[in-house]
């Protein structure tokens, strides 16, 4: 089968693979293999994802322990099972999901830890082949990131920075003591990382034999408290005992009088060009290793960032930082020649970032739920959109599209949805991807919440809210074949299949 591309007419589906029906939360099993066979069957192109990465703060793919390893909570242990590490009924889940159809994080990462390190018991009495070859692979990062996880752990889970001064540094006989130290650990971990990259490897081969193309998700910041970071301080900026001297964040704007603090470490762009990017260059291959192609988030920090002093409570104080997209993006482009990343520039995109994007032709996004404002000229109406874009319904941030118009207290605003989708507003969900599917966007990508017509209880993320978020997934049955069908007929009709 052809390997899907960005520049040719088609369609998609957003579904985390946490938010899969099947145990206490979806994994890379075979609940992930049926969904990626409906999504086959349905004549669609693309599975796009949120970051896959072992989470942090908050439950959020967006706030990941490292930019390289995989969540190892999407390990199925149904797979391990058929691995002989697990028995069946070590395998099977403590409780279903709940009637609500949520992830209880809690529970779900101590069932299964748990179960993982009962797998590695097994594991480690009978290595395979396979584990020696996949730590020399990866041993630009596994090795640090595992070290990482063994001393976090040792130290009650706290960030790096509070770790005593020799692994906090990163001083070369200190390190050398903790491998020693916490060698089982740092095993355990590199054990569920290679049971990741293989459940992972599985579930693409079947993706790709069907035409079935997977769409990834590389933040542009890491969290402060990362193995990323740790490892590489030099990267980072940094000041007295690792603590960030500068974080990123938003300036004052309508929505906020003081700006956003978003607490992430700015890079240090003087030694990434010394180093010729090697870092970044290092993560887009293991992003384009595990997907076909990769949006890439907050696209505008590669233009510029607003830079917030370290112990600011406020983004008040900030200033504008330039960064060195264009010569990044050359020595990528140098490495992998035609570029299969979409460029998200949702916000206040200067010309400078439209440069940027459009000079490596990288699709933007347009999202329909901003498009009623009442400006005729809004990017985001469906009559609007170029070829060269990835146009959806809304995003992992917005509310569903149910939500969003029942939402609207606007009498004005609801008015222009109605006139303009040509709707009384019963089948809403379906009349805003009707839009979408039939715009002239390259790339269409419709959330799997309203397919279903889901509503505001649905929505996967509300920006600003610390807990709650990540948490809606499928409930089992719910993608039938009429469900299934409609959507094959509208692929079809719009010419994306």
């Amino acid at each position: 089968m052809a390997v899907p591309s960005l520049k040719r007419r088609a369609s998609g589906v957003l579904l985390h693979p946490t938010s899969l029906a099947g145990g206490g939360i979806g994994d890379l099993g075979e609940s992930a293999g049926r969904f990626a066979d409906w999504l086959v069957a349905a004549r669609q192109t693309w599975w796009q994802m949120l970051p896959v990465g072992p989470t942090g703060f908050g439950n959020s793919p967006y706030s990941a322990l490292s930019a390289f390893a995989g969540n190892p909570l999407l390990v199925s242990l149904d797979e391990l099972a058929k691995d002989g590490l697990l028995s069946a009924g070590e395998a099977a889940p403590a409780g279903d999901a709940p009637p609500t159809g949520r992830v209880r994080f809690p529970e779900v990462e101590s069932f299964k830890l748990e179960r993982l390190r009962r797998a590695f018991e097994s594991f480690d009495g009978n290595v395979p082949d396979g584990f020696e070859a996949f730590r020399a692979g990866h041993a630009d990062w596994l090795g640090d990131f595992a070290l990482y996880r063994a001393l976090k752990d040792a130290h009650g889970g706290v960030a790096w920075p509070q770790w005593e001064e020799g692994v906090r540094s990163r001083r070369a006989d200190a390190l050398a003591q903790a491998r020693e130290r916490l060698a089982h650990e740092v095993r355990f971990h590199e054990f569920v990382q290679f049971a990741f990259d293989r459940q992972w490897e599985a579930l693409h081969a079947r993706c790709r034999s069907r035409g079935l193309g997977l769409i990834g998700d590389v933040p542009f910041f890491v969290p402060h408290d990362s193995a990323d970071v740790w490892t590489h301080q030099e990267l980072f900026d940094l000041g007295r005992r690792g603590r960030p001297r500068r974080v990123a964040g938003v300036p004052p704007d309508v929505y906020s009088k003081t700006g956003q603090l978003w607490g992430f470490p700015l890079y240090r762009w003087d030694r990434m060009r010394e180093r010729k990017f090697d870092w970044w260059l290092a993560r887009f291959r293991a992003a384009f290793s595990r997907f076909d192609a990769v949006r890439i988030d907050h696209f505008i920090g590669f233009h510029r960032a607003w830079a917030v002093p370290g112990r600011a409570r406020t983004a008040l104080r900030g200033r504008w930082v330039l960064a060195p997209g264009g010569e990044l993006f050359e020595n990528l482009r140098g490495q992998h020649g035609g570029l299969e990343l979409i460029a998200e520039d949702l916000g206040i995109v200067t010309p400078e970032v439209e440069a940027l994007r459009d000079r490596y032709d990288l699709p933007g996004i347009r999202v329909l739920h901003f498009a009623f404002d009442g400006d005729p000229n809004n990017p985001h109406l469906p009559h609007r959109y170029p070829l060269r874009c990835l146009a959806a319904t809304g995003t992992h941030d917005n509310d569903t599209s149910r939500g969003w118009f029942d939402g609207l207290e606007d009498p004005w605003t609801r008015d222009r949805v109605r006139r303009y989708l040509s709707t009384d507003g019963r089948e809403i969900h379906w009349d805003m991807i009707r839009s979408v599917m039939m715009s002239e966007a390259d790339t269409a990508i419709l959330p799997t919440q309203d397919l279903l017509g889901l509503g505001s209880e649905a929505r996967m993320n509300r920006p600003g809210l610390p807990t709650g978020n990540w948490e809606w997934r499928l409930r089992p049955g719910e993608l039938i074949d009429d469900l299934q069908a409609r959507v094959r007929g509208l692929t079809e009709s719009s010419r994306r299949a």
